[in-house]
């Protein structure tokens, strides 16, 4: 159970513009992340006026706001001594590079097993509490099939600074994925937009109403005509963004099944979705440090890779 703690009033400038509450929020108190009064207005704690107001309402100068926040009952999540890749970790902040198949946080249908439960043991309490307390220290996601890079946060500092540099677009993200057929150009890039699928709600889809979505992609190495190695920078974090993307150029990632991949005959079987967040340069929330860090290919990645070669 969450019970709302103590409320807050906040009497919004006449100079303030129209703006979405829980940004206007986060900006008069630095101190919380804009996550948290999304979920305070999620849990209808937060008034306009005397008036509960909604995720999406936009607020004025003028108008008084009252906001609490859901308190924060502990889960039933134990530490699972379960063995991590680390790539990077300070303090601060840990990087890690996840296995395929491992889910990062739990929810329905999840075991003991998933990054959260590893990372309550491997940290020992020093995580963020922002995510809730499913989601402690998580800074960003990667689907249960992508392998590679993810960033987990110690700190409540660290946390806000680092989404900070995620919903900036300031950092550098890189995947590796391997597609159906060869592009017939060597390079691009794809600016569309992506939502929810109004019929299939597990997919998402390219066309109106999304939201905005880019990724450049370049041809690393090409097997015959079945298939390709593509490096992918996405600057926005939608999610299944790269696989959704690649599907609307006719080359679905190998594996994946829920975005129109089939097994080609003349091709190894994929053992999954083939993606790996390989690449990703950020500042450092503490230091500002550049940080530039790489995550090695997986097992069954490279194994995929040595079987492809084969392939005329």
């Amino acid at each position: 159970m969450r019970l709302p703690l103590a409320s807050t009033t906040y009497q919004i400038p006449e100079t303030q513009r129209r703006e979405r509450a829980d940004k206007v929020l986060a900006s008069a108190f630095p101190e919380h992340s804009r996550a948290a009064f999304q979920r305070a207005l999620e849990a209808g704690l937060v008034k306009a006026d005397g008036k509960v107001i909604a995720q999406a309402n936009e607020v004025r100068g003028g108008q008084t706001l009252e906001f609490s926040f859901p308190e924060v009952v502990a889960a039933e999540i134990k530490a699972v001594d379960i063995p991590l890749e680390v790539i990077y970790e300070d303090k601060h902040l840990i990087v890690l590079n996840k296995a395929a198949g491992m889910v990062v946080h739990p929810g329905v249908g999840t075991g003991e097993d998933t990054m959260v439960h590893a990372l309550l043991s491997h940290c020992e309490g020093e995580l963020s509490g922002i995510g809730g307390v499913e989601r402690p220290g998580i800074v960003h996601r990667l689907d249960k099939d992508t392998s590679g890079l993810l960033v987990v946060a110690k700190n409540d500092a660290a946390h806000r600074a680092l989404a900070d540099q995620f919903a900036s677009r300031t950092l550098r993200k890189e995947y590796l994925a391997l597609i159906s057929g060869v592009p017939k150009t060597e390079s691009g890039s794809i600016d569309r937009s992506i939502a929810r699928h109004p019929v299939h709600r597990h997919r998402m889809t390219t066309g109106e109403g999304g939201r905005p979505s880019r990724t450049d992609w370049a041809v690393e190495k090409k097997f015959g005509e079945a298939a390709a190695l593509v490096r992918c920078r996405i600057h926005t974090g939608r999610t299944h963004q790269i696989r959704v993307h690649l599907k609307s150029l006719g080359h679905p990632l190998l594996g994946d099944a829920t975005y129109g991949w089939k097994q080609n005959p003349a091709l190894p079987v994929p053992p999954r979705v083939m993606l790996h967040a390989e690449h990703l340069v950020f500042s450092h929330p503490v230091s500002a440090k550049v940080m530039d860090l790489q995550a090695p290919l997986p097992k069954d990645f490279k194994q995929m890779l040595a079987a492809l070669k084969k392939v005329k």
